[in-house]
């Protein structure tokens, strides 16, 4: 069945790599919606597939929302768009508190056009500090103090509150560290293949005792396709994340090991705040949706390497 979806972000690693993996199948119509603040047109779909378009526009922008979702009618839409990663967010607060407008635009106009289900681009942010390990959906209470973290709790009340007061069905997903060909270098993952990959300084914070666990972009579509794929999943919470954690400076060590590199490992001042010192969810949701064995750390690190060794 042939499918009009928006994905607002589009232009970004998660939502660029969601248009291509959308757009793989001709009965699917797919709009990106990006300000290309941050996304880049890199990473959208290839030019010799007919059956998605691009605009440039700002999800926080209400006429532009309005305009774009009166005109095409969608049957989804994933709302991908925001200010992302600790550094960019602690130096831009006020543009993280604008992305408030972007929900409200996105679900307002969801509501008054028919959208069959809307899904959320929530954050593993959300849980702060670890209260209990792993972080679950249902029980971990939420406590993170970052107006990025605020932001993204204050989206998952919306969506929930849009389906209670309007009956208009929803998914959030709470990603964790998904990474892929398609991140930049503001992120850890493709910061330390770069760096590896020129003999360079791979910086950390602090000691680099922190965890992580790192999910490979494919579990991440697999996932999420399946969701959109199967009212039975309609109106949860779902952690999208590997379960495997490891240390940043494991996570350094290994893409030294994978690269030959003969970079070193240098500590840098731990950052002020939002470097939370451990991460791990608890995603049973996740591989019972998925049914199959989740990317294993290496093997989507080989993957992600290899690209990024075509690109220099």
């Amino acid at each position: 069945m042939s499918k009009n979806i928006l994905i607002t972000g589009g232009a970004g690693n998660v939502g660029g790599s969601l248009a291509c993996r959308l757009t793989e199948e001709p009965s699917n119509h797919v709009v990106i919606l990006d300000n290309l603040s941050t996304g880049c047109a890199s990473k959208l779909p290839p030019k010799s597939r007919a059956n998605w378009t691009f605009i440039k526009a700002d999800a926080n922008d209400q006429s532009d929302v309005t305009e774009i979702m009166t005109s095409y009618r969608f049957d989804y839409v994933f709302h991908y768009a925001a200010v992302v990663g600790v550094q960019r967010t602690l130096k831009n607060p006020v543009s993280v508190l604008n992305d408030v407008d972007g929900i409200r635009n996105v679900l307002r106009a969801s509501k008054n056009t028919g959208v069959k289900r809307v899904f959320y681009s929530s954050s593993s942010e959300v849980y702060g500090e670890p209260v209990e390990l792993p972080q679950n959906e249902l029980t971990t209470p939420l406590n993170s103090r970052l107006p990025y973290a605020i932001i993204k709790n204050l989206g998952e009340s919306f969506f929930r509150s849009y389906y209670e007061e309007y009956g208009l069905e929803y998914n959030i997903f709470r990603f964790f560290n998904t990474y892929g060909p398609k991140q930049t270098t503001d992120f850890v993952v493709p910061k330390f293949i770069d760096a590896a990959l020129r003999n360079e300084d791979i910086p950390v914070y602090g000691d680099g005792n922190q965890t992580r666990t790192f999910c490979y972009i494919d579990d991440n579509l697999d996932t999420v396709i399946n969701v959109l794929s199967d009212d039975r999943w309609s109106n949860q919470v779902i952690n999208i994340g590997s379960d495997v954690e490891l240390t940043i400076i494991e996570l350094a060590e290994l893409i030294i090991n994978e690269t030959g590199s003969k970079s070193r490992i240098v500590h840098l001042p731990r950052l002020p705040e939002g470097d939370m010192t451990r991460r791990q969810p608890d995603n049973s949701l996740m591989r019972e949706i998925l049914q199959r064995d989740m990317t294993s750390l290496l093997d989507g690190l080989r993957k992600t390497i290899a690209t990024h060794r075509e690109s220099q």
